[in-house]
């Protein structure tokens, strides 16, 4: 092109690059484009130079790898930089004409397919580019030698995983969390644990998907807790085959590697009421605000020998960690104990409508903005404050070689207890008015009644709850006042009172 003089006309060079790729040997940007321009220099010439195109594929859920890889190139000693994709591909969407047999050409969006923010996006959008390159220093920062012994906990940037590392770390013991980030919000509670407890906790932005990694941060781990998952039905039903990778295939990872370990620490996994299905065979009855059972028996709750009925591909994939966290604490000896957990609220919790659905009723309450009731609102749960979990799951952990290979369900248990109607009761007391109120169709397999009977985990340890309903909620309310951007809140329109069909 030189010699033919065709370099004297061109006022741009682009480039392409992408580190994620292990088919070309990637040099970084700086030597990159250094080389590129050495080259030019040679023959007289300086165009500016272009990324014209350069991206980092999730395909392993390596979502905090892709916000390193954008920053490396926004730093790069260009003019321009285009990114790849704003939005996953899906096989629908795929250009026909194309061959796409490698899984990586689908995930290179800055969104998931079905519009979901992945964490580049979401703090590009929040904070700007300085939110960027700020969090991939902290990704840098994080990347300091493990220690010796150390709590490993997955997922534990998430509500639960951030209460457990609180209490862990405030009693003196070293905590990794291991954790993609993928959830929003989460970045808040690994800088709050940070600032409180500084380099007792190490943060390790990873995926329970990446085999290598995780049985590398089990080496040194001598107790483990597993809460890394995919949380929402809704999520398993749109893609189902990530709710398996994530939760089934994610937990045979963690399996495998603390059964190949020397010295297996003991594990701790949470499952769901959902691996119950929708209890459909259930007779209920109404009673003024709630539904309860017909037969006076099954008012104490759902109890251990009640048979799996995995509805969802959620239920099914859960369900099935589940059985395989107890099949291999049986078949191998790893000292294993699964708690099948009911619905858990408090402090740190980002709730949404399908996971979290307290915290989200108090935060839709506190900003103005109507709460979603899919059907009658008469549905019952029983509730756990998270510091009774915590307790819980502390217990289990000390005792995890006469409880292993045993499922516990836990909740609030019967004096506990609230349907979607008292917990509106109960927010209107708190806020001084009733929220707004929009009321849907039943949602496919929802549980009418689910109440958990914790009687053999109670005869197992002696714990019991200590935190009331009541006191509960009110602790998540100031608490959400006191730290969520509330002050911003949406101003509070006329309350809109739902009407219910008894």
């Amino acid at each position: 092109m030189h010699q033919r003089g065709v370099l004297n006309y061109i006022d741009a060079i682009g480039v392409h690059g992408f580190p994620s790729s292990s088919e070309i040997r990637w040099n970084g940007w700086k030597r990159e484009i250094e080389d590129l321009r050495a080259s030019l220099s040679e023959f007289g010439l300086s165009p500016e130079i272009w990324i014209t195109q350069a991206g980092f594929s999730t395909w392993r859920g390596d979502e905090q790898a892709q916000v390193g890889a954008f920053a490396d190139t926004l730093s790069a000693p260009v003019e321009r930089v285009y990114w790849q994709e704003l939005f996953d591909k899906t096989p629908v969407s795929a250009n026909p004409d194309s061959i796409h047999s490698d899984e990586r050409d689908y995930h290179y969006g800055l969104l998931r397919a079905d519009s979901s923010p992945k964490l580049l996006f979401r703090l590009w959008s929040e904070g700007g580019l300085k939110s960027v390159k700020d969090s991939a220093r902290f990704v840098r920062s994080s990347k300091s030698d493990r220690p010796q012994k150390h709590v490993l906990i997955t997922g534990g940037a998430g509500f639960i995983g951030t209460n457990v590392a609180d209490k862990l770390l405030s009693a003196g013991r070293k905590v990794t969390i291991y954790d993609n980030l993928s959830r929003v919000g989460v970045e808040q509670n690994v800088s709050w644990l940070r600032e409180k407890h500084g380099d007792s906790l190490r943060v390790e932005i990873a995926d329970v998907r990446d085999a290598s990694r995780l049985k590398q941060a089990v080496l040194s781990a001598n107790s483990i807790f597993h809460f890394a998952a995919q949380v929402a039905v809704t999520t398993s039903v749109v893609e189902p085959r990530t709710d398996f990778d994530v939760n089934l295939g994610g937990t045979l990872n963690l399996l495998e590697a603390v059964r190949t370990s020397d010295d297996p620490p003991p594990l701790l996994f949470t499952s769901t009421n959902k691996v119950y299905g929708a209890l459909s065979d259930l007779a209920l009855e109404k009673n003024c605000t709630r539904y309860q059972p017909l037969d006076t028996a099954m008012r104490t709750g759902v109890n251990e020998e009640r048979s799996l009925d995995f509805h969802s591909p959620y239920g099914c994939s859960k369900g099935a960690a589940d059985q395989y966290v107890l099949d291999y604490a049986r078949t191998f000896g790893i000292p294993a104990v699964v708690f099948r957990m009911s619905c858990i609220y408090g402090l740190h919790q980002m709730g949404t409508e399908d996971q979290g659905w307290i915290a989200h009723f108090l935060i839709q309450a506190i900003t103005g903005r109507p709460i979603t009731v899919c059907g009658d609102g008469m549905q019952v749960r029983d509730v756990l404050f998270i510091d009774d979990l915590v307790d819980a799951m502390l217990l289990a952990q000390a005792n995890s070689r006469t409880l292993s290979a045993q499922a516990f369900n836990i909740g609030g248990g019967l004096g506990n207890t609230v349907s979607l109607r008292e917990l509106l009761d109960l927010i209107a007391g708190l806020h001084g008015h009733p929220p707004e109120v929009e009321v849907t169709d039943w949602r496919v397999g929802d549980q009418r009644y689910y109440v958990s009977d914790t009687s053999r985990f109670r005869a197992a340890t002696g714990w019991a709850p200590r935190v009331s309903v009541r006191e509960g909620v009110g602790r998540l309310y100031e608490w959400l006042l006191d730290t969520q951007d509330t002050k911003k809140a949406i101003p509070v329109r006329g309350a809109r009172h739902a009407v219910f069909a008894h």
